[in-house]
């Protein structure tokens, strides 16, 4: 039987706590990167069920991916108040029942994508699986200040699914892609985690801002915020985008590195959220403007 934490009120279904193992806002966010991926690839329009099944593909996926992630940090998101209401800490899914769900998703998503797409896509999607799991989870993120720098490779993955799903091979262009999500990762992640540094040090999680000085931490959001406009903006040429995609991605980056600059001027938490939420406007300026830039201009 499933039990409740004391001092926790269920306030969801069921189905509403294995929902939330998944991550589903972090899910929404690696879909935004697909789709526009897979237009580019096409030069237009790839079709209606190739995207369908390749978002599915990625969603289970990642979802897998993301529920395994809670089922080995369920003893340190008990100490963060970021994460306590997350269904394994409340006690509305029980752990085995979680390990049983995320593996589940994952064996189906390598079995729906090498049927319903192409098996490359599957290799990308279970790596990107893996290497969150085994690489960031299980070994990174407790034992280096550098855990998101090397283990957000992981959420870099969703470009090369999208680009084999069309193409069924790969290319400079989503690899270019890949280390735009990978700069752009960082700085995104370290001024949430700014908010939160006392849980993360509370859990004895070496995330940057828990470990080096704000300062710090800003000057190097800064840093990531201009490498990722500057191979934002290359990507047009390197891809043979239009005027949509270039303007789209010189102003957007250049708002993100004055909100970075900001920051590093006057490092504040409040600064920090800034950062944090225009960083997820700049990733899904870039990945649409991409996306109609092909559609409406090819």
């Amino acid at each position: 039987m499933t039990t409740v934490a004391p001092g926790t009120t269920p306030t969801r279904s069921t189905l509403g706590a294995y929902i939330a193992l998944t991550k589903p806002r972090i899910i929404e966010l690696l879909l935004i990167t697909t789709v526009p991926t897979m237009i580019v690839a096409a030069r237009g329009w790839p079709g209606l069920w190739l995207v369908v099944a390749t978002v599915i593909g990625g969603t289970l996926a990642a979802g897998g991916a993301n529920a395994v992630n809670m089922y080995v940090d369920r003893d340190i998101d008990k100490i963060m108040k970021r994460t306590e209401g997350r269904p394994l800490v409340t006690g509305e899914i029980e752990p085995r029942n979680a390990l049983i769900f995320s593996v589940s998703l994952l064996v189906l998503a390598g079995v729906w994508l090498a049927g319903f797409v192409n098996p490359l896509s599957a290799l990308f999607a279970l790596s990107a699986a893996a290497f969150y799991i085994f690489v960031y989870t299980l070994w990174l993120k407790r034992t280096s200040r550098q855990n998101i720098v090397i283990g957000g490779a992981a959420g870099c993955m969703p470009v090369l699914v999208g680009w084999a799903a069309v193409t069924n091979s790969i290319a400079w262009e989503p690899v270019v892609l890949f280390g735009v999500i990978f700069l752009w990762t960082p700085p995104h992640f370290w001024a949430l985690a700014v908010k939160y540094r006392e849980d993360y040090s509370a859990a004895d999680v070496p995330m940057m801002p828990s470990v080096t000085s704000l300062e710090s931490t800003a000057r190097q959001i800064v840093a990531y915020a201009v490498a990722v406009w500057a191979l934002g903006v290359a990507f047009s040429p390197i891809a043979d985008m239009n005027v949509i995609y270039l303007v789209a991605s010189i102003v957007s980056g250049g708002v993100f590195v004055a909100y970075s600059v900001r920051l590093w001027r006057d490092p504040t938490p409040a600064k920090a959220m800034t950062v944090f939420t225009f960083s997820i406007t700049y990733l899904t300026i870039l990945f649409v403007a991409m996306a109609i830039d092909q559609l409406v201009l090819g």
